[in-house]
């Protein structure tokens, strides 16, 4: 064992070393083009890079994230040495430092992660650019203006006066820098494992150099005449300002980044080779102890920088190791290669920070928060950094995001509409406040007073004033002859007229309102589904629906809202069952329900609906419920899929069990999942379909035309199909089902070779035989797959993924297949809660 530990370490060392070569190969020019933009001395970004990389590297709670001097923070820090100068500003990193360090002291890492995805996004586009109209005016060889509406009004006379020197070099670097990862063939392949930074800013500094330009270059002065920090002078307020932005922006974007590191490694790496998920508050000290000591240095403010952590997980990174070797190799650099660095053009460095800038405005982004109708947020925090500043610009977002959410809240759709027979529909969808109630009150005076009226309440929350208002419009309505049926989102309903109004214990106000209540749709008791009506001993109206609504929400078995759980009325589905087993009185009770609720249809001119068969029954109220639930959250989304086509991420081939919804325990929607079900998840090898070649079309049509990205075989627990191959003889007859079994022989084969790995679960055996080859079952269609021509020409690309999957039924636990074997040469299924849990 100790043999093993020892080579591990050495193959983890030499994979860091890889990793921090290439991480501080894109780290030095960027650094060097951060210090350029914010007006810094040029040692403060290599300062800021070693400190990062060494100090939060150690420290910090993320082992594979990298920091150093960030494009995110360059618009408050070159603002800071305008207004206060450079030593100043390092004092203020300093004690920006000291407040992360407070603040990972008080366990407040993940409540920077409450503010709104499209507040942080529009922060950093604005800060993009910005930053991209500081550079443009260097690219073209002048020099920026003071804020970003300066920097606009001086480009008309920038582009009279161009310096085509300038604009040459910045024109290759754009060109390089876009252009390098697109080299074709296999040197085009090798070449590109040269950063495409350092590729760019080294060819244009060669450019220049052989082509004899005479151009500003960096001049990087003697270590012996460095700034350091001194005692801030200026306004109290405004250097408390300048600390918590520092302080708030830092934070938010470290910790955002160490959560997008978290999700790339989970999706690059299988389980037994991933380091520790980040811990958040220990990362925020980190990133406080760097600040203190870079700002203490003379170097430029520390955070997480995303680029160069994805380029360390990607570069095969294993440990905190080469974030830190990445930092010494920035401090060898910067003591050895200063004659080197002073070569480099400074109009190259402005390309490349400008290139940077411009990829902050995220087309992702964009489209993200347009589809969760964000983009008023979005376009006003960019439109606020640009014109007023970071911190303006976050805080007008954050007021904006906060109007937009108490506008949705307060949004109520009331509308009214005549049934046949002279039956009103008040349909209320949204929240009932106050502000409604002028609305409600309108609507409600518009029904006759000797009518049938139907109230849907599609909401989750009553304020008083809603209460008070549908209260004594239900006691007028009713002491005027007119009956009135009230339902709630998920159906249930409940009827009242004169006779009920001693009956009522009165409105309750607060959520629930159109929760699923535990009877539920057509449950036990009667209530709900069309034409559904208790007798009268049961009706209480208004006050009855929500009283059994709140049940609902109280009651740990039902999901309070089910519009995108198609699960949640699964489970009315088996009232049917209780059903069968009442006894004789409960059943001529609820015979006398319904023939009392068949009285109370007829004056109002609505018949009675007909007896509907159980299955017909159910097909028709789940149909009903995603019509009314459902439809409306996703009609704008296949709206677009309809239009743009389906593009699906993966192909999902699983069991056809009644018991696997691949869209409950894959968390997936529309669009996400290209899925192919058959009895026992088998894939036929090539050529083997005997006439059916269904599954190899799918997997053809999900490879070669929607190109998706990976193929996932999912077993289960329990399989019927692995139970008959298990209890299959030479004897039993053919039939269709035996035929296709045949194709899970391979499998019985597997488990039983002692030539080929077994799989089980990690932490335990398998419990039986047929648990057993259901997990080498997904192992072995996982090799069919392989057989197939358009996968394995996907998989030599290195474009295509395989995943293996097994769901434990009666523990509602999803399990991955890892890469490799274990110590007894077993394939291991690893459980996927804990990181659930910790998302």
């Amino acid at each position: 064992m100790r043999k093993g530990t020892r080579e591990e370490s050495r193959k983890d060392l030499s994979a860091d070393l890889s990793a921090s070569i290439a991480v501080f190969l894109i780290a030095l020019p960027l650094s060097l083009g951060i210090a350029l933009a914010t007006g810094a001395p040029l040692q403060a970004g290599l300062v800021a890079a070693a400190v990062g990389g060494i100090v939060a590297g150690r420290l910090g709670g993320a082992p594979l994230q990298v920091s150093g001097p960030a494009a995110g923070l360059t618009v408050v820090t070159a603002e800071l040495i305008q207004h206060y100068g450079w030593r100043t500003t390092c004092a203020i990193t300093v004690l920006a430092g000291c407040c992360q360090l407070g603040l990972a002291a008080l366990r407040t890492a993940r409540s920077a992660l409450m503010v709104s995805p499209a507040i942080v996004h529009g922060m950093l586009a604005g800060i993009g650019v910005t930053i991209a109209l500081a550079q443009l005016h260097i690219v073209l060889g002048g020099t920026p203006q003071s804020s970003a509406v300066a920097n606009v009004q001086g480009l008309p006379g920038q582009l009279a006066d161009l310096h085509p020197a300038a604009l040459g070099i910045s024109a290759l670097t754009v060109l390089i820098l876009l252009g390098w990862p697109r080299l074709p063939g296999r040197a085009g392949r090798a070449l590109r494992k040269v950063p495409a930074a350092l590729a760019a800013v080294a060819t244009a500094t060669a450019f220049a150099a052989l082509a004899g330009l005479t151009l500003p270059r960096v001049d990087l002065p003697s270590w012996r005449s460095h700034a350091l920090p001194e005692l801030p002078e200026g306004p109290v307020l405004g250097l408390i300002a300048a600390v918590l932005t520092i302080t708030l922006v830092g934070s938010v974007e470290s910790l955002l980044s160490a959560v997008a590191t978290d999700k790339l490694i989970a999706s690059e790496r299988g389980t037994a080779n991933r380091p520790p998920r980040a811990d958040l508050n220990r990362e925020l000290r980190g990133q406080g102890a760097a600040n203190i000591v870079s700002g203490a240095l003379g170097g430029l403010p520390i955070t997480g920088v995303a680029v160069r952590s994805v380029a360390n997980v990607k570069s095969g990174a294993a440990s905190r190791k080469s974030s830190m070797m990445h930092g010494f190799w920035v401090l060898l650099a910067a003591g050895l290669l200063v004659p080197v660095l002073d070569l480099i053009p400074l109009a190259a460095l402005a390309a490349l920070v400008m290139a940077v800038g411009v990829q902050m405005v995220s087309i992702t982004h964009l489209r993200s928060v347009t589809r969760h109708r964000e983009i008023l947020v979005y376009g006003t925090t960019i439109a606020a950094v640009v014109l007023g500043g970071v911190l303006e610009g976050v805080a007008i977002g954050i007021a904006v995001a906060v109007a937009l959410a108490l506008h949705r809240l307060a949004r109520t759709r009331i509308t009214v509409e005549q049934l046949d027979g002279g039956a009103h529909r008040v349909c209320a969808r949204g929240q009932l406040t106050f502000l409604a109630v002028p609305r409600l009150s309108r609507v409600l005076n518009q029904i006759p007073h000797d009518r049938h009226a139907v109230l849907e309440l599609d909401g989750s929350f009553m304020d008083h004033a809603a209460y008070e208002t549908l209260q004594d419009w239900q006691d007028s309505h009713l002491a005027h002859g007119g009956t009135l049926e009230v339902s709630g989102r998920s159906g249930a309903s409940a009827h009242a007229s004169e006779d009920d109004r001693s009956d009522r214990a009165g409105l309750l106000a607060g959520t629930g309102i159109g929760s699923e209540g535990p009877d539920g749709v057509g449950g036990p008791d009667g209530v709900g589904g069309p034409g559904g009506r208790t007798d009268r001993s049961d009706r209480a109206g208004l006050a009855d629906l929500v009283q059994r609504a709140d049940r609902s929400r109280r009651s740990p078995q039902r999901g309070g809202h089910q519009c995108c759980r198609p699960w949640t009325p699964w489970q009315n589905h088996c009232d049917h069952r209780a059903a069968e087993s009442r006894t004789a009185a409960t059943a001529a009770e609820a015979a006398a329900a319904e023939a009392a609720a068949a009285e109370t249809a007829e004056p109002s001119g609505i018949p009675a609906a007909a007896p509907r068969r159980r299955g017909a029954g159910q097909l028709a109220s789940g149909i009903g419920a995603f019509q009314r639930d459902t439809a409306p959250h996703v009609r704008d989304e296949l709206a677009r899929l309809a239009r743009e086509g389906q593009r699906p991420s993966q192909l999902f081939l699983t069991c056809a069990d009644s018991r696997l919804v691949t869209s409950m325990i894959t968390a997936s929607g529309p669009g996400d999942l290209f899925t192919v079900r058959n009895v026992g998840n088998l894939v036929p090898l090539p050529g083997a379909e005997s006439g059916d070649d269904s599954v190899a079309a799918a997997i053809e049509y999900a490879v070669d035309v929607l190109q998706v990205d990976s193929i996932t075989v999912c077993g289960h627990s329990g399989c019927g199909a692995m139970q008959a191959l298990l209890s299959s003889s030479p004897s039993t007859p053919m039939t269709p089902l035996r035929r296709w079994l045949r194709h899970g022989l391979p499998s019985l084969e597997r488990m039983a070779s002692r030539h080929h790995a077994w799989a089980r679960i990690s932490g335990r055996l398998p419990a039986d035989a047929v648990e057993q080859l259901c997990l080498t079952n997904v192992v072995q269609q996982l090799e069919h797959l392989k057989a197939h021509e358009a996968v394995a020409r996907r998989l030599a690309e290195g474009t295509l993924e395989l995943h293996g999957m097994y769901f434990h039924v009666g523990e509602a636990q999803a399990y991955l297949l890892s890469e490799g074997q274990d110590f007894y040469d077993c394939r291991v299924f690893d459980s996927v809660g804990q990181v659930g849990q910790h998302a």
